[in-house]
């Protein structure tokens, strides 16, 4: 597998690129794909057994359980540092080491609670997003590992190509069926 198709693999619908300007139509549009994510993800999983669900979507790659607990947890802490940035002037986020949080115990477990958290989040960050004013989409939050800082209105963009990336991912997996180990 040549370095090209395992860069496709591992980004199927590219990488995010922020738009020079942000409008209001490309607020809306990611808005509405946050909050589709968690009926997509139940839609793409229904059904599956343990056996599809430990499918890889490329070599070395997570499997679709890992990747929806990962979007639990991903947006868990995007709806954090959307109301950290509401509330505190340019704050620092606190990263973390997705890859660690993929070996953890609960990882492994049912894909059920990590549906019902990215139910419960999504539906409280698009009521929180579609609020958002000029202004507020302005501020900004400081991710150290970057070393920049982000808007909010790009880190909406950003967490739409998040969701759209991952089930991407689901996709890949069950399209290879269990290829990649």
């Amino acid at each position: 597998m040549t370095e090209q198709d395992l860069y496709k693999l591992r980004f199927p619908i590219g990488e995010f690129k922020k738009p020079d300007v942000i409008t209001q139509q490309y607020i809306t549009d990611w808005i509405t794909s946050i909050e589709a994510l968690p009926k997509s993800i139940i839609a793409f999983t229904k059904g599956l057994s343990e056996e599809e669900l430990n499918y890889k979507y490329r070599p070395d790659g997570w499997t679709i359980k890992q990747v929806v607990h990962h979007c639990a947890d991903s947006h868990i802490n995007s709806i954090l540092r959307f109301k950290l940035a509401l509330t505190e002037d340019t704050p620092t986020i606190r990263p973390y080491f997705e890859d660690r949080f993929a070996k953890l115990a609960d990882y492994d477990t049912s894909i059920d609670t990590s549906i019902s958290i990215l139910t419960g989040v999504h539906q409280k960050l698009a009521i929180l997003l579609k609020k958002l004013n000029k202004e507020e989409l302005k501020r900004e939050f400081v991710h150290p590992e970057h070393g920049k800082h982000f808007s909010l209105e790009e880190t909406i963009g950003t967490y739409a190509w998040h969701s759209n990336h991952h089930l991407a991912h689901i996709n890949q997996a069950l399209k290879y069926k269990g290829k990649f180990k």
